[in-house]
């Protein structure tokens, strides 16, 4: 009950619409409540918690439960494009190795309907509020052929008490988030006349957005790859727009529960004034969106592609815990702006409409092409073979021993 009303009082206090979506929000929580009594283990419990929050149909409002006393790896990663959902990514050395192949169709997922429409609510639920294995898939192979499989992935157990006294525990947790920090770090490739920079987050400081910068200014186009950025902060979107436009830009209006006001990238120095594309998918979100659409906007650049996420909200992550000498952790995320752009239209549930729409198909993905990238450095004049294209940036996994 103690979740339920943090997440309750959480969204009172923060939310930045004062009406609540127009939700009788007291009345759904005494209507949880009911719900809540009733469940039959702390898995239900999570998951009405989280039914609660769904209420409100904002991306970027939800429950992030107690980390687990088991960590789930399935061994392999898949994402939406445009309509279809595809493995993309496998972990070697794992039963997903023996028996999935990159460019199979997920049709179904554990009997769910794998589609563009429900893939927020199913990765939310899969990776965040109820990680398990095994996972039975039905699949659909490049060729056409079908077939399901049930693959086991990998578990490893957690310390279910963790002293943070103590500099052991400490050091694990400061280990896992360094290796996820390298997985996901900022890469920037020189093909050519043309600097193809990964950004992965928007996680970049000062430093490190200029450092970037200045390799692109070096070149006559800079090609952005944003695909799969889910966001991240608003200072590192404002330095790049920032350097990428010879003068002031407004993002957008910042509309919070007490006050609106204009987000203003400054302009910082010598900008890069080359060619500019930048490449999003179904992956892209909050922050990815926000520039994806300022280079539209402004008309500064082309944008290709997958349609975004439409993920775009202005959120903050609020912290509770249960307990005393042993407390048990949980986090709420819940908005706290909405974003209008600078035509007063919001890209949340919208998403970002590329330029052009450009899908690799899973023919591509099990050949390793990356064709996306390949038209794009073909827009800015550099010659580069999708396959070698797909080498650029090789995906890295995080340590299973973490």
């Amino acid at each position: 009950m103690g979740m339920l009303r943090d997440a309750h009082d959480e969204v009172k206090k923060h939310y930045y619409d004062p009406k609540l979506q127009g939700v009788d929000w007291d009345a759904r929580y005494q209507h949880y409540q009911v719900l809540l009594g009733n469940a039959h283990s702390l898995g239900e419990g999570f998951r009405i918690v989280a039914a609660f929050l769904s209420g409100l149909k904002d991306s970027h409002t939800y429950f992030i439960p107690p980390m687990r006393s088991t960590r789930f790896d399935s061994g392999f990663r898949f994402n939406v494009v445009g309509d279809n959902c595809f493995v993309t990514q496998i972990r070697p050395k794992t039963e997903a190795a023996e028996k999935l192949h990159i460019g199979d169709q997920i049709v179904k997922l554990d009997g769910y309907d794998v589609n563009r429409e429900d893939f927020h609510d199913l990765s939310y639920y899969y990776n965040i509020l109820a990680p398990r294995i095994p996972e039975q898939l039905d699949l659909r192979s490049p060729d056409g052929a079908t077939r399901q499989v049930t693959v086991n992935g990998v578990s490893r157990a957690n310390k279910k008490v963790m002293d943070l006294t103590n500099s052991t525990d400490i050091y694990d947790l400061v280990r896992e988030s360094e290796n996820q920090d390298h997985a996901t770090r900022s890469k920037v490739v020189e093909q050519g006349d043309a600097a193809i920079w990964k950004l992965q987050e928007f996680d970049l400081d000062y430093d490190h957005v200029a450092n970037e910068m200045g390799i692109a200014r070096k070149h006559k186009a800079l090609i952005l790859d944003l695909r799969g950025n889910g966001g991240g902060s608003i200072d590192t979107l404002k330095w790049i727009v920032g350097m990428l436009f010879d003068k002031d830009v407004k993002i957008g209006d910042r509309v919070g529960k007490k006050e609106n006001k204009p987000m203003i990238a400054k302009h910082l120095g010598s900008s890069f004034s080359g060619k500019l594309v930048v490449l999003i998918d179904s992956g892209s979100a909050s922050a990815s969106e926000l520039l994806s659409r300022v280079i539209q906007l402004e008309h500064r650049g082309t944008v290709i592609g997958d349609k975004s996420a439409g993920a775009v909200m202005e959120a903050r992550i609020y912290q509770d815990s249960q307990g005393t000498d042993v407390k048990i952790f949980y986090d709420f995320e819940v908005t706290d702006a909405n974003l209008l752009m600078s035509d007063g239209k919001s890209l949340e549930k919208t998403g970002v409409a590329p330029d052009e729409v450009l899908l690799p198909t899973g023919a591509d993905l099990a050949a390793g092409r990356d064709v996306v990238l390949a038209r794009a450095a073909e827009l800015v004049g550099v010659k580069l073979d999708p396959v070698e294209a797909g080498k650029l940036f090789p995906y890295e996994w995080t340590p299973l021993n973490d």
